[in-house]
């Protein structure tokens, strides 16, 4: 298919572009930024040099490219350092949320484009109820005054992709990490810039970043329109990646070694090319899937995320997290 993928070289499309040109895909991809149009050549995809908040440029690259499954995975987030103000470090992304996202829906209905698949989050869910989330639990209507544009802005692509495009599929994905996509978090426990409520007992849903790029190329192939929870089985209390705050300088330093020390007590491993924690599913990298109950989306690629209910096809389940917990 030809597909058309926003954010290419971000932290998700590094590893979705090739897996896109391996599975036998056409892929458009486009960056912001020239220095990386060499990167997506090399991949095998053709790149496009594009602002997504300028709604003409998106629309003339998307119909010159006339692809069958648009990725939104546009964000602006390289620089981000801590996660104090929330809404202050998300500004920008915030906008590629709301703007971008208009945007690639004209483009898609210009270009005749069915399928939208665009990238969401679990930091949507009310802080209520039991610890365990599927896509029916209640949205949270009162979030954290800090992170009230953040959640605002995520929860509008999760209606308006289902609601616009004909094929349009929202992945709430949860915190990335593993090759490329750690090294933020990382420097944020170092830096003490890591926000921890009360003892760290907060729960927050991860995946890890190469099965992130597998169930987003799951869903360009198939899956009913909607919103789903992509998240690895291994909830964890963010205590165990981070406790800032405690101590400075060589202790403050040592912070990965503790995230090390939680991630191995936990059947974690470190990832050869990663600084951060790469987490085995307690069943095993190749036992870990999207599940029979959502079989049109999962198509069995391995390692996809939290196993789902049997009961409902639209149906899985992730921690119910907040950005500060």
């Amino acid at each position: 298919m030809r597909v058309f993928v926003t954010g290419a070289t971000g932290a998700l499309g590094r590893h979705l572009v090739p897996g896109l040109i391996a599975a036998g895909h056409q892929v458009t991809a486009t960056t912001r930024t020239p220095g990386k149009v060499a990167r997506l050549r090399e991949a095998g995809a053709e790149p496009v040099v594009v602002d997504g908040l300028d709604r003409d440029a998106v629309i003339a690259a998307a119909r010159a490219a006339a692809p069958e499954v648009i990725v939104h995975q546009m964000t602006a987030l390289a620089s981000m350092r801590s996660l104090r103000k929330v809404d202050q470090v998300f500004a920008a992304t915030n906008e590629l949320r709301t703007r971008g996202t208009d945007n690639l829906l004209a483009a898609a209905a210009q270009a005749g484009t069915r399928r939208v698949v665009a990238q969401g989050h679990n930091f949507v869910y009310a802080r209520s109820g039991g610890p365990l989330k599927t896509e029916e639990d209640p949205i949270d209507s009162r979030p954290i005054p800090s992170s009230a544009r953040t959640v605002a802005a995520i929860k509008y692509v999760d209606r308006i992709v289902p609601l616009t495009a004909p094929e349009g599929i929202v992945l709430r994905y949860g915190t990335f990490y593993g090759p490329g996509a750690s090294d933020q978090l990382v420097d944020g426990v170092r830096k003490r810039q890591l926000p921890v409520i009360g003892g760290g007992t907060g729960i927050w849903s991860f995946i890890e970043i190469t099965d992130a790029a597998a169930a987003t190329l799951a869903a360009v192939e198939r899956g009913a329109p909607g919103v789903y929870n992509v998240v690895d089985d291994d909830p964890a209390p963010v205590a165990e990646a981070a406790v800032p705050g405690q101590g400075r300088g060589r202790e403050a330093a040592a912070a990965p070694a503790r995230l090390a020390r939680a991630a191995a007590r936990r059947g974690v491993r470190g990832g050869p090319d990663d600084r951060g924690a790469r987490v085995l599913e307690s069943e095993g990298k190749e036992g870990a899937r999207l599940g029979a109950a959502v079989r049109e989306l999962a198509g069995g690629i391995p390692c996809l995320g939290q196993r789902m209910r049997r009961a409902r096809p639209s149906i899985g389940r992730c921690c119910s997290p907040s950005p500060t917990e």
